[in-house]
């Protein structure tokens, strides 16, 4: 054993073994493809230079990393719809319109828009540590801000408080594909990445349900002023907690890679890349562009139900407040199992663009099934098919992500997560100001409609995005390039040394 590693870390093989193997490779894929070219061309340096090969190795404390990123996304999250589910409340408490408490969530979207590709070259150039301290941080500094504002004429306040909020919210949502790529497995990837997704939507889930219970819509203001404050003041201190954490555990990388294709991509010089050309060769991938288009349907979809949930249920549920934010939970919650559902399904099949399809048409059809028994008059049927339409609906956001980074390697993580998170916003913006108007001038049931035409076009687009994983094929090429022969006391590429480090 201790031959093989040997020989494995100090590249002792054959250089001519090395090339033909290589050269096979080539043969069987198609030619002329200048990214799999590329994506040789990078392991072949990986395997030949003196120093830069690597074993493979996971690390028990990757799941510790993946659930403290997954419990901050949930404090970020929750705030986003903090203001949305109460709507009525907050109207009332800081006398402004219904559209102006609109914003509360919206101010989440538009921050991202402007702010992403900036956070995204930080991310690149200083990794995932430094993304995760701000974040925090940001977060922390906007809850606090917030417990300030708890007074009628301080509206101003608890909007700076919510943008601070917004703002930490661009260095969390393009990390879960990032964290999962660099600290798991092959096997393991679209899993850990379901699970970095999980947090927000556990949060988004809690925004749901804790605030019409924290905050219940009494008359006296100085005691709705009381309970708006044991709100902001709980989630200070959860933030708080989370940062702290962050800055003592929380770490960049594991010391080895563990997969071949993170080795490979360790192994580029930090001057070879470009962050303007990654942006340019991600806007020239035709998949990756018809992708973009059809997740920020998809989501944007998503955030306008979200944030006009409220407004939908009471205006047949009248004084159902408490209800209207268990509805959203249900959406959330079945949305979570759908995720963690959708990510083991395709770490084991590795079906990208059929389970992403099968998916799209499902949060279409729960779309209209959701449409047309909204004003029914019975409770138990919405929060059916809201849980159905959730479960497809929110099941698809990992899915988009790691589709995306399937079509984009080698190219950052980050870079492909926040343009499709992008998309999202733009998207988001547009679908909730427009419901919003044609929910207030001709009625919920329209409202919806109108969500159902455009997840409609998004599920026939998801048929034409071509199925090029290039990431599958870098880890393939790297362990076709190992020799795997016990007899000559090299490791396969694809031997990993599960839990013998913490």
């Amino acid at each position: 054993m201790s031959r093989g590693k040997s020989s494995l870390v100090d590249g002792e093989i054959n250089d001519n073994e090395n090339v033909s193997d290589l050269e096979k490779n080539k043969m069987s894929l198609s030619a002329g493809d200048s990214e799999e070219m590329r994506l040789e061309n990078n392991i072949q340096l990986n395997r030949n230079g003196d120093d830069t090969t690597k074993t493979i190795q996971l690390y028990k404390r990757r799941w510790f990393i993946v659930l403290l990123f997954s419990s901050y996304s949930l404090c970020n999250s929750f705030q986003w719809i903090q203001y949305g589910i109460i709507n009525n409340i907050f109207m009332r408490f800081y006398g402004v319109e219904s559209f102006t408490i609109d914003w509360m969530s919206m101010i989440y979207m538009l921050t991202y828009i402007p702010f992403i590709f900036p956070v995204t070259w930080l991310l690149d150039k200083k990794g995932l540590r430094i993304i995760a301290l701000v974040a925090t941080a940001m977060n922390c500094a906007g809850t606090w801000i917030k417990v300030t504002s708890v007074r009628p004429d301080l509206f101003a306040v608890t909007m700076l408080g919510q943008f601070c909020c917004s703002l930490a919210q661009v260095f969390i949502l393009g990390m879960p594909s990032k964290i999962a790529s660099v600290w798991f497995g092959s096997e393991e990837v679209s899993t850990a990445c379901s699970i970095g997704v999980f947090g927000n939507q556990l949060g988004i889930a809690i925004g749901f349900l804790v605030p019409p219970i924290l905050v219940p819509n009494v008359e006296d203001m100085d005691q709705l002023a009381y309970h708006i404050s044991i709100m902001f003041y709980i989630t200070a201190g959860v933030a708080t907690l989370l940062f702290l954490l962050v800055v003592i555990v929380f770490q960049e990388r594991p010391e080895l890679p563990p997969t071949q294709a993170q080795a490979t991509a360790r192994c580029i010089p930090p001057e070879q890349y470009s962050y303007t050309a990654s942006i340019l060769r991600l806007l020239r991938n035709k998949p990756f562009l018809l992708l973009i288009l059809t997740y920020g349907l998809n989501v944007g979809c998503f955030y306008a139900v979200g944030t006009l949930l409220n407004r939908m249920i009471i205006e047949h549920y009248p004084g159902e407040e408490l209800n209207a934010g268990r509805i959203g939970l249900t959406i959330v919650i079945a949305g979570m199992v759908g995720s963690l559902i959708c990510g083991i399904w395709l770490d084991r099949t590795k079906t990208y663009k059929q389970t992403t399809l099968a998916v799209y048409l499902m949060s279409f059809v729960g779309m209209l099934v959701y449409a047309f028994t909204l004003s029914l008059g019975h409770l138990w049927v919405v929060f059916l098919t809201a849980g159905a339409l959730g479960f497809f609906m929110t099941g698809y956001l990992p899915l988009g992500f790691e589709f995306g980074v399937e079509l984009t390697y080698p190219e950052c993580e980050g870079t492909s997560s926040g343009l499709l998170n992008c998309s999202a916003q733009v998207f988001g913006i547009i679908f909730t100001i427009c419901q919003g108007k044609i929910i207030d001038n001709y009625g919920t049931l329209a409202g919806n409609i109108f969500l159902c035409v455009f997840l409609f076009i998004g599920s026939v687009l998801t048929g034409f995005i071509k199925s090029d994983l290039q990431r599958q094929k870098a880890n393939q090429l790297a362990k076709a390039a190992v020799p795997s022969d016990p007899e000559d006391g090299n490791l396969p590429a694809s031997a990993v040394l599960e839990g013998t480090r913490f």
